[in-house]
């Protein structure tokens, strides 16, 4: 047995109850059953401090994400009837108020499930996938599975087929792409091959996608995951090009590490996960106030948004897991202490011990920014996986150390 001098049995012991009881006793219940619209179907997250109802309008993303939560818990943590029950409302309503008339999702609906607002982008399509599947494993329902599958093969078919989508920018100008496309699509990979009985296609997709990020967006030469490149990975000197999201690179390298895991430690891929993680921790980590900064600039130039120094909440959750599960893999010191710098950082400032939760925004030096729990943006879903999946890997290393 090895203990790191970091991550001490003690320590870990204390972190797993935090992980583990900040789910069970604080997140789920600030949650749940409160945001269950037991009259209009779905679930309504736009939540104040104190749980109280700021509006009524539903993402259809968030309530993909919060039933692949409760689906997920279900399975993994206990078979609690409600959480079942609570899911298949979520995408009860999902398949009868958030897809068009042409097959795509809506992102935001009333609280009737009337249309609002229809984006590009393919998350709310993602989510229901990962609703779905997780539904799937956990009551063993085939055909939802099927129904994942098909989805996600209409997502791939519209992201492959030019004009599909809407551009975001003109494309005969400026041809783009972006890291969000290949890492929603790794991770819903993931979650769909829980569900289904051969891995053949998911694992293709995974291949495919994790590719992607390794061809177009790891750029050794800047030490870097750039999050917007040209069509064949180019640097694009423009506020886009430049701009990186140290937070959104950290997350798709616990979910390449993650892959590493599944495939027996492969070594090419864990080092990618490690490569990212490495690169992005330092662009990252603020070294004067701590915690892990919305967005930098690749060249230290002034960036273009003017929430760029802020400290949102998910870039955090995103943050712990990855250096823990680098920790777990590797057995590496360094990753204990960046996970001990951000877990401590964070749960000083974001966990609210009155009501519950976290808050959502924070000026860059930790001072409160806003005291909402939920909005279009926020709702039962980065803080809970993290609480979920740092409990999990705290389990196993608390078992390693025995």
């Amino acid at each position: 047995m090895t203990t790191s001098a970091i991550l001490t049995p003690a320590r870990v012991d204390a972190l797993l109850a935090t992980y583990r009881d900040g789910l069970l006793n604080s997140t789920l219940p600030f949650w749940f059953p409160r945001s269950i619209d037991v009259e209009q179907g779905g679930f309504m997250f736009s939540r104040d401090r104190d749980g109280s109802l700021l509006d009524s309008d539903k993402a259809i993303w968030l309530q993909g994400r919060a039933s692949w939560l409760l689906a997920t818990l279900y399975s993994e943590v206990e078979p609690r009837p409600e959480w079942l029950a609570w899911a298949r409302h979520g995408i009860n309503f999902l398949r009868r108020y958030g897809f068009d008339d042409d097959g795509r999702m809506f992102f935001l609906v009333d609280r009737e499930g009337r249309p609002l607002r229809k984006r590009r982008y393919v998350f709310s399509e993602t989510f229901m996938i990962a609703a779905l599947a997780a539904y799937s494993r956990a009551t063993g329902d085939a055909a939802a599975a099927q129904e994942a599958l098909a989805l996600y093969q209409r997502v791939q078919q519209d992201l492959d087929t030019p004009g599909a989508l809407p551009p975001k920018w003109n494309t005969a100008t400026r041809p783009m792409r972006g890291l969000a496309i290949p890492m929603i699509m790794t991770v819903t990979a993931q979650i769909l091959r829980q569900a289904l009985p051969d891995p053949a296609f998911c694992n293709a997709a995974i291949d495919r996608y994790i590719g992607e990020i390794r061809r177009y967006h790891m750029h050794p030469e800047l030490q870097t995951v750039l999050e917007t490149v040209g069509p064949h990975g180019e640097f694009l000197d423009h506020f886009d090009g430049r701009t990186l999201n140290p937070g959104h690179a950290i997350e798709a390298s616990w979910f390449i590490m993650q892959e590493a895991r599944e495939r027996g430690n492969d070594p090419e891929l864990l080092q990618t996960g490690l490569t990212i993680l490495d690169w992005m921790w330092a662009r990252g980590w603020d070294q004067e106030h701590g915690g892990i900064t919305y967005f930098v600039d690749v060249n230290g130039l002034p960036v273009q948004e003017y929430w760029h120094d802020m400290k949102f909440w998910w870039p955090q959750n995103e943050t712990i897991i990855a250096t823990l599960m680098a920790y777990r893999l590797t057995g590496d010191e360094k990753y204990a202490r960046w996970h001990s710098m951000i877990h401590d950082w964070t749960y000083a400032r974001f966990p609210d011990p009155e009501y519950g939760e976290w808050f959502g925004y924070l000026h860059r030096d930790g001072r409160l920014s806003s005291r909402l729990k939920g909005n279009t943006y926020k709702g039962a879903f980065h803080v809970p996986r993290m609480e979920l999946l740092c409990w999990q890997l705290m389990e196993e290393i608390s078992q390693d150390q025995r």
